[in-house]
């Protein structure tokens, strides 16, 4: 045995027969390691990017209640006085008519009048 065999082998490195194999085995074996460190790296991103959205998703929710809740105490107020207003229409609908009639009464008697001084 040549002295650098010798020395392998006292190491536990004895090239195998099949070296070449091994070798090829070992590359590959590291190639898929390096792809799936890449595409671990990929979902990382990708989980972090949805966990980004999902946080503005939930801020966007609680913005839109909070915007909700506002319309919907306005409306109420709008409501509100929109019944005010209506009720005091009626009232006013209701003066309108009492003078209306009232005006017309007070034509009739002065028509009335009229065709007795003639």
């Amino acid at each position: 045995m040549s002295k650098g065999r010798v020395e392998a082998v006292e190491l536990g490195q004895e090239p195998s027969p099949d070296g070449g194999a091994r070798a090829s085995r070992l590359s590959q074996a590291e190639e898929k390691k390096q792809g799936s460190g890449s595409l671990l790296d990929r979902k990382s991103e990708m989980v972090l990017d949805l966990e980004q959205k999902v946080q503005r998703s939930k801020r966007d929710r609680r913005n839109s209640l909070h915007r909700t809740m506002l319309l919907e105490s306005q409306m109420k107020t709008v409501r509100g006085e929109l019944v005010d207003t209506l009720d005091h229409l009626q009232e006013l609908r209701n003066v309108l008519r009492r003078s209306q009639q009232n005006a017309e009464e007070r034509k009739a008697a002065m028509e009335k009048l009229a065709a007795g001084l003639r």
